[in-house]
């Protein structure tokens, strides 16, 4: 449970790190947006059991392969969708990081 809790904050706290040193300007709206990428969850929905704390979301869940991965570090290069592109592989990171934990949990 607490590294779900732990997994949830970073969710919410890396991305406005990000965003205050990134994208000084607008932050507030980039952590938003960064924020929001996280309804790359929803193809957990696709997935029997919805919810398994105990399962490494990356290669499991069709947003959360390589070539989507591959898809949102090409996305990087595009201005319009950076900040939505950061979001998205801060997410990723994320949850690889989750994954990593797991193994010694």
């Amino acid at each position: 449970m607490t590294r779900f809790i732990l997994h949830m904050l970073a969710h919410l706290l890396v991305p406005g790190l990000v965003a205050r040193l990134a994208f000084k300007a607008n932050w507030q709206k980039a952590w938003l947006i960064m924020v929001t990428t996280m309804i790359v969850d929803l193809d957990h929905l696709l997935s029997t059991p919805v919810f398994d704390p105990d399962r490494c979301s990356i290669g499991t869940h069709l947003l959360h392969t390589e070539p989507a991965m591959a898809v949102y570090g090409i996305m990087l290069l595009i201005p319009q969708v950076r900040i939505i592109a950061s979001g998205l592989l801060i997410h990723m990171a994320l949850d690889a990081i989750d994954c990593y934990f797991q193994l010694f949990s």
